[in-house]
C-alpha cells in the first residue's frame, strides 16, 4: 500500500494519501466481493490523486472485484470506470446511466478521452 517505513505511525503522523492508503487497506483486508469508495480521493492534491487513481485500478485488475465510487470529477469517473450513473440534484434520483467504452489503460491525452 506504499507505507512501507510508517507502520508503527499514529494516523495523525500520516499524510493525507497515507490515511487514505490505510483506509484502503482496511477496507480491502476481509476480501470483499463489492468495495464503496465515497469520496475516496477528494481531499488530495492532485498529484497524489492520480497515482492512487492507477492504484486503486490495479487493485481492481488483480482481485476483480466491483468497486462502486461516488465522485463530483467527471474526468476521474471517466478514467476509472466502465459505467457513470449519472444522478441529478434533489431530489436525488438517476438522470443517465453512460457505459464507459474506452480501452484499458486510458491516456487521459487522447482525444477519445
Amino acid at each position: 500500500m506504499g507505507l512501507t517505513g510508517f507502520e508503527k505511525s499514529y494516523p495523525h503522523q500520516l499524510s493525507g494519501g497515507m490515511n487514505q492508503r490505510a483506509s484502503l487497506a482496511r477496507a480491502l483486508v476481509g476480501h470483499p466481493k463489492v468495495l464503496l469508495l465515497d469520496k475516496p480521493l477528494g481531499a488530495l492534491d492532485a498529484f497524489t490523486r492520480m497515482n492512487l487513481q492507477d492504484e486503486i485500478l490495479e487493485i481492481w485488475e488483480k482481485h476483480h472485484m466491483t468497486m462502486i465510487m461516488v465522485t463530483h470529477d467527471v474526468d476521474e469517473a471517466i478514467y476509472m470506470s466502465d459505467r457513470v450513473v449519472v444522478m441529478a440534484a434533489r431530489p436525488s434520483k438517476v438522470e443517465a446511466v453512460i457505459d464507459i467504452d474506452l480501452p484499458r489503460p486510458r491516456a487521459r491525452a487522447q482525444n477519445t478521452f
